[in-house]
C-alpha cells in the first residue's frame, strides 16, 4: 500500500511548498453502490456549496459574494467589485489589487485571501452559487457546464488546482479565521471518485 500511495504521488504533479500532496486513486467503474454515491455526493455538496468553494463560482453578472458565518445574509462582495468579463477585474479593479499572488497561503488575520496563482472568477459556465443539491449535482456531471470533465477528470482538476497552491487549497485553509470548507482536500478528492464510480447519481 505505501508503495502504491508513493507511485501515484511520484506520477502526480509537483506539489508548492507548504502545500499538502493527495493522490487520485480513482475506484472502478461500477464498485461504489448508488446509496454509497449519493452519500459521498452529499459531502461533495456540502464543500462546493461552502462559501469557501461557492462565493466565487457566479454567473455572468460577475459579481463575487460574501457569505457564510462571517456575514449575517449573502451579499455581493463589498468596494463594488466586479470580475467583468475577463474573470480577473482588469476591466476596472484587478482582483491581484488585494488579492495578491504570494509564495505561501499563510496570510496574516487582517490581509486579504491570496493564492499561489493569480486571483481570479472561475469560467462563467461553472457558475453554480446558490444552487439546491440537486441542481448542482446535475451541473457537476455535465461537462458542457463543468469545464469538459468526467468524474476522475473533476478530481484531477482539485489535485492539480490545490498542487500549484490554487483556490482549491485555499479553501480548505483559507487562514484569518475563516471557516474552511469541510472533510479536507484528500476526503473530498475521494468522495468525488466514490460519486462518479457510482455512476454519479443524483438525489430527486
Amino acid at each position: 500500500m505505501m508503495r502504491l500511495l508513493a507511485l501515484l504521488l511520484m506520477t502526480g504533479p509537483a506539489w508548492a511548498e507548504g502545500v499538502m500532496p493527495s493522490i487520485v486513486a480513482p475506484p472502478a467503474a461500477g464498485s461504489v453502490s448508488t446509496a454509497d454515491g449519493l452519500a459521498a455526493w452529499d459531502r461533495v455538496r456540502q464543500v462546493v456549496s461552502h462559501p469557501r468553494c461557492a462565493n466565487c463560482h457566479v454567473g455572468p453578472d460577475h459579481l463575487p459574494m460574501w457569505s457564510g458565518p462571517e456575514y449575517p445574509e449573502p451579499r455581493p462582495h463589498g468596494m463594488h467589485v466586479s470580475g467583468g468579463d475577463s474573470r480577473m477585474g482588469v476591466e476596472t479593479l484587478p482582483c491581484a489589487t488585494c488579492h495578491i499572488t504570494a509564495s505561501t497561503l499563510e496570510l496574516d488575520p487582517h490581509q486579504a485571501p491570496n493564492a499561489m496563482i493569480p486571483w481570479q472568477l472561475p469560467p462563467v459556465q461553472m457558475a453554480w452559487f446558490g444552487l439546491d443539491g440537486p441542481a448542482l449535482c446535475r451541473q457537476l456531471r455535465d461537462p458542457q457546464r463543468n469545464g469538459g470533465r468526467d468524474w476522475v477528470k473533476l478530481a484531477e482538476h482539485l489535485r492539480d488546482d490545490a498542487s500549484h497552491g490554487g483556490f482549491v487549497a485555499w479553501g480548505f485553509a483559507p487562514g484569518g479565521g475563516r471557516e474552511p470548507a469541510p472533510f479536507g482536500l484528500q476526503a473530498h478528492i475521494d468522495d468525488v471518485l466514490k460519486w462518479g464510480a457510482a455512476g454519479q447519481p443524483c438525489p430527486e
